[in-house]
């Protein structure tokens, strides 16, 4: 009876073999998480139901605990007599045979290992296994083994060779056969197993997954320092349950206290991803204190790995990012456009900046860019211009690629062009017309495509480099195209205004020749969008008091200008000839800004896009426009500071040191843009 009941409860704990897939999908009514749109894929499921888990080791009594959709099955079983599964005895030879059937077994196993590195995809290995009996060491192997076979693949031909698995009547038979022997496992195994179902797509809350947690959660202590380093690499993509939970909170507690004995670099990088921004700040000192003890033996994958762990822990921790920057720098040659890719977003999310390493890496990127693909290059420029760098070899070399075809880039692509041109605020100079004219077709022949807030976008930025064109302003401000921002979400409202209002001032001010006059509609442009940042004491301070031996000069601070532009001081000089009569607006006005640092090309004091539209609207407004950063300023002796600010603003008190200081950010201003 109880060899029976055994039998019952693991035929209906896992899927039906005899079934055909279709049939299940129908019948279990659940999905697969990560391979939705085949619906073969959606039935690999152990599923937990209603049946209480059985005891997975057959030669021990436990409570052994199941968490399936938030219920928890428990069931203590009596030791009356094994697992007497019918499958459980024909597929799970033991492993200690006799002396006899020893050679054989070898003979077998060596057979099989040597096999399985022939099979080319999972279909292969799940042919093999149906050839003989496995063994918990083989189970593991041809688990592994499935998904090693998928990671080259393509995204397309890994989602069809994953349909044939699921599919396959011996995927479910091997499944149920590393439930039932997962108790026998060694923890290396189960780690490894657990990490290939998970990573193949097998349903997380699932009964084979949720029972090779549980098991973890009952050998943690046990296991050593490469399994941990496997099962937090699990663990990282797992989402949350009761069993994933529980073995996270386990595992970290774990890991803070074997911290100090921790030898391999993988396994600290694994864990500190695992551990993620959750972390507590005290831990994560603790890590860092960890890598740069071990930092001498970084290598160059080390690094890179290192700093996406910190960007996963949300931990920035200088030292060690200047540590590993400078061994990436060192090898950037020999780096992958994608491990690339990836470390630069890390830095991003870090806002982690190394002018040295930007630079190197914009060489790299020039010297690559008939090598790298358009996406590859478009992605690069993306991620510098996240981070505020202009690489100016690259976008001079991509402009004429660009300008050569244009209609080679899809949709996203040209929108992300535009977008960091007129970000970074980049001067094409005398080819500056040819690449926007290059852009015009394929923009145009995409409109069809565009949503409401891409066509939005790209009109915006194309403002802030100057342009107009009609062909997206008409379509833009038509009332059907309005008629669509009236559903958007708030939390995206204040950006359309102020992209709107950017594009209205662009053409009452700068009058561009267009086919018809364009306005846009007040319905669209919202309140104005008025700027409370304070006065800034130390500006303040030294205007004023540069003001007090300025004959006729009048001095206004914080003016909101067409109720857009803020600036923070407006001087009045007095006219050339007359120092008393002449209206206000016919006086020479100088227009005081005070840019946030973000506001210039990262190493550099070259304005990006926003800043630069700023400044030439003022000078549409007749206003000359003068800037001090926040840097010079506190670089500045306090003593100095007026001096500094008075030669700043009027060229005539201007001392030699100054002027050349001056010359100097100029060139530096037009190496940028050529």
């Amino acid at each position: 009876m109880s060899a029976w009941v055994t039998k019952e409860v693991m035929r209906w704990g896992c899927f039906c073999s005899r079934r055909s897939l279709w049939q299940q999908s129908n019948l279990m009514g659940k999905k697969s998480p990560k391979y939705t749109s085949f619906p073969s894929q959606q039935l690999a499921h152990i599923w937990g139901t209603k049946h209480h888990q059985t005891c997975l080791e057959s030669n021990r009594v436990s409570s052994v605990r199941f968490y399936s959709k938030g219920t928890i099955h428990s069931e203590v079983l009596e030791e009356k007599e094994p697992l007497s599964s019918p499958l459980a005895k024909s597929s799970l030879p033991d492993e200690n045979q006799s002396e006899e059937t020893a050679p054989k077994k070898t003979q077998w196993t060596s057979s099989l290992m040597d096999r399985l590195q022939s099979c080319g995809s999972p279909s292969d290995v799940l042919e093999l296994t149906s050839e003989r009996a496995l063994t918990f060491k083989q189970i593991s192997s041809c688990l592994c083994h499935i998904w090693f076979s998928t990671k080259k693949m393509s995204t397309d031909n890994q989602r069809y060779e994953l349909q044939l698995m699921f599919e396959h009547p011996g995927f479910d038979v091997l499944l149920q056969q590393a439930m039932t022997s997962v108790g026998r496992m060694s923890n290396g195994d189960v780690a490894y197993s657990l990490l290939s179902m998970v990573n193949i797509g097998v349903p997380q809350d699932s009964r084979v997954i949720q029972t090779f947690l549980r098991n973890c959660q009952e050998n943690l202590n046990d296991m050593d320092e490469r399994s941990l380093s496997i099962l937090a690499s699990c663990l990282r993509n797992l989402e949350p349950s009761n069993n994933a939970d529980a073995l996270k909170d386990g595992l970290r507690m774990v890991v803070e206290a074997r911290l100090p004995e921790i030898k391999n670099v993988k396994a600290l990088q694994n864990m500190m991803r695992m551990l993620g921004k959750d972390a507590p700040m005290g831990l994560k000192r603790k890590f860092e204190e960890k890598a740069l003890s071990m930092s001498n033996r970084f290598s160059l994958l080390d690094s890179q790995h290192i700093i996406t762990a910190m960007a996963s822990m949300k931990f920035h921790s200088k030292p060690l990012l200047d540590i590993c920057c400078k061994i990436i720098q060192e090898n950037i040659n020999g780096i992958p456009f994608n491990q690339l890719f990836e470390t630069m977003q890390s830095c991003r999310q870090l806002q982690y900046r190394d002018l040295e390493l930007l630079t190197d890496l914009s060489e790299h990127a020039a010297s690559m860019i008939d090598i790298w693909t358009k996406k590859q290059v478009v992605l690069f420029l993306s991620v510098c211009e996240r981070l505020a760098f202009c690489p100016t070899a690259v976008m001079e070399a991509f402009a004429g690629k660009v300008i050569e075809n244009p209609k080679v880039l899809t949709l996203k692509d040209l929108l992300c062009v535009v977008k960091v041109y007129s970000t970074l605020n980049y001067d094409l100079q005398h080819r500056r017309q040819q690449f926007l004219d290059s852009l015009m077709p394929a923009l145009v022949s995409y409109l069809p495509k565009m949503s409401s807030f891409e066509l939005l976008k790209v009109v915006y930025h194309l403002c802030l480099l100057g342009h107009f064109p009609s062909a997206l302003l008409e379509p833009l401000l038509q009332s059907s195209t309005l008629e669509k921002f009236k559903s958007t979400d708030p939390k995206y409202l204040v950006n359309q205004e102020r992209m709107f209002q950017t594009v209205n001032l662009c053409l009452h001010l700068e009058h561009p020749v267009l086919p018809q006059p364009l306005t846009v509609p007040p319905t669209v442009l919202g309140a104005p969008v008025l700027e409370s940042r304070a006065v800034i004491p130390e500006l303040s301070q030294c205007l004023q008091s540069m003001m007090e031996d300025q004959a006729n000069t009048t001095l206004q601070e914080r003016v909101l200008l067409l109720g857009f532009y803020f600036i923070d001081g407006v001087i009045t000089k007095p006219l050339p000839s007359e120092t008393d009569s002449g209206g206000a607006e016919s006086r020479p006005r100088i227009a005081v800004l005070f840019p946030a640092p973000s506001s210039f090309c990262f190493g550099t004091s070259h304005p990006r896009g926003t800043l630069a539209l700023k400044m030439r609207h003022l000078k549409t407004l007749g206003y000359d426009p003068v800037w001090v950063t926040e840097r010079e300023l506190q670089s500045t002796p306090e003593e100095k500071r007026t001096d500094f600010l008075r030669g700043r603003i009027f060229p005539e008190h201007r001392s030699q040191a100054e002027v050349e200081k001056l010359n100097t950010n100029q060139e530096a201003r037009t190496v940028q843009s050529s």
